[in-house]
């Protein structure tokens, strides 16, 4: 979990948050393949199970990064990259999955990715101008955690399971709750972009 606090940063590269950040990452390709498995190779190779618990372990690890870097003054320029990397990893591979399955309309997919497009547009102009990318703030870090507990709840839908209503009714309202915040936060990066510029240009 990214980190905004006016600490000492190190640049040590083998601290226990980044570890955590690091195998998460891993887990990335291996999420992919069991949420698509049963695309390629059958309704018979369901691996969602084990897809769902892999996206457990990343959540369960997201919060301990930043709560181990807190405690133990291990906040790195590395973890302040590699964990929002994870998170936006973790959000594009579930979105290529699901909608690749049908859990997911097009309209949603295509909704969030826009938002990601957006915030690379503003990270282009922020280093145009010799800023680094911006900080993930509350609204971003809230709006990545209803993601992530919308996603496996909508996976859990699409079996045959007593679970699966309830879970699609909890799940869908994380979507919504998620894409929203999650564009309400990009908005304000934009917002903050554009202060910025004008500073820039008001120096000049």
């Amino acid at each position: 979990m990214e980190v905004q606090e006016t600490r000492v940063q190190t640049d040590r590269v083998l601290t226990i948050p980044n570890i955590l950040s690091m195998a998460r990452l891993v887990g990335v390709p291996l999420f992919l393949w069991l949420i698509l498995r049963p695309v390629f190779e059958g309704p018979d190779a369901n691996s969602d199970g084990w897809a769902l618990l892999v996206l457990m372990l990343s959540g369960i690890s997201d919060y301990l990064d930043g709560k181990l870097a807190r405690r133990w003054n291990q906040i790195s320029n590395l973890g302040r990259l590699l964990d929002p990397a994870a998170d936006r990893l973790y959000i594009l591979s579930t979105l290529v999955g699901l909608t690749w399955r049908e859990i997911l309309p097009v309209w949603l997919t295509a909704l969030l990715l826009a938002r990601e497009l957006l915030l690379l547009v503003m990270v282009g102009i922020l280093r145009r101008h010799g800023y680094p990318p911006p900080q993930v703030n509350f609204l971003g870090k809230a709006a990545t955690f209803n993601l992530m507990y919308a996603f496996p709840l909508l996976l859990l839908s699409d079996a045959s399971w007593w679970i699966s209503t309830p879970a699609a009714i909890f799940g869908w309202a994380f979507a919504g709750w998620g894409t929203t915040l999650y564009w309400w936060a990009g908005i304000l990066y934009v917002v903050q972009v554009r202060r910025l510029v004008k500073a820039d240009a008001k120096a000049d």
